[in-house]
């Protein structure tokens, strides 16, 4: 994907993270967390443009969930309240033993499309998610029989080595879909040349999602529909709006990015067309 993609007006899907694992309402009221609240989000950012929610599970008290059931609980409560969203969920976790991880893809039906953590990433200061290639190996072999399209995450430079590395083990699908991570910590630094040495270092033919971190989500999605990319929003990943003001939905990010896609001549992907360019 290029800027000859752009130029040429490939439509953009736009992917809503709706609620995260780990920052609650404490962060931001407007963050949904039970199964009612995630798929009335969906529901709203259905309308604003977005072709796929990226969903995470919560307990009752707000604190992550892996269990199948209550995925099962938000799908339902998703396809209950959209017409033809497709459902992403995700299978990272830090220090979640490897068993739970899989567990979000045991719903019924399986969703359509789950993110893979292409390697290892430091959490806070004293935690690191491993996702060992034992374990990516394993989650990819469980999506393959499923059904289910895998979404690549790359939080860092050496997972696109990884990404590459995957492709050497096993066989994927095309084409392949890498989300590139841009922020603070252990991700991407965030920087203009870093995206564009991303986008080129990726296996011939793939098709990358672009997703920045808190301030860094709007100008790096800029980034990825002027380089014929798709693009991520959404509370998950930043809860302001604009510098000192909260987000009031993740429908509000969601129509600020498509806004942008109009603004720069980029169509935005209905559900049935982001099926169609990711072989869903």
């Amino acid at each position: 994907m290029s800027y000859d993609q752009y130029l040429t007006g490939r439509p953009v899907v736009v992917t809503a993270a709706l609620t995260g694992g780990i920052q609650g309402k404490e962060a931001n009221p407007a963050i949904p967390e039970t199964p009612e609240e995630i798929g009335q989000a969906a529901a709203e950012v259905e309308e604003a443009g977005a072709a796929v929610v990226h969903l995470h599970a919560r307990r009752p008290n707000g604190e992550r969930a892996f269990a199948t059931e209550r995925f099962q609980e938000i799908d339902d409560a998703v396809r209950q309240s959209t017409d033809d969203i497709v459902i992403q969920h995700s299978t990272g976790g830090t220090g979640a033993p490897d068993e739970l991880r899989h567990a979000p893809l045991r719903t019924d039906p399986p969703p359509e499309m789950a993110s893979l953590d292409m390697g290892p990433l430091n959490r806070y200061d004293h935690l690191t998610s491993e996702n060992t290639r034992g374990l990516v190996d394993s989650l990819h072999a469980e999506m393959v029989d499923r059904g289910i399209k895998p979404e690549l995450e790359v939080f860092n430079d050496g997972h696109i080595n990884e990404v590459h590395g995957l492709l050497d083990r096993r066989d994927l699908a095309d084409p392949l879909y890498a989300t590139l991570i841009f922020g603070p910590g252990g991700l991407t630094r965030p920087r203009p040349q870093n995206f564009l040495n991303a986008i080129d270092n990726l296996p011939e033919g793939t098709q990358f999602n672009t997703l920045g971190f808190g301030r860094h989500q709007l100008p790096f999605a800029a980034l990825g529909l002027l380089f014929g990319g798709n693009v991520r929003v959404g509370l998950e990943d930043n809860v302001y709006v604009r510098r000192g003001e909260l987000a009031t939905s993740n429908a509000q990010l969601v129509e600020r990015v498509v806004d942008l896609a109009n603004l720069l001549g980029r169509p935005v992907a209905t559900p049935t067309q982001a099926r169609e360019q990711l072989s869903l």
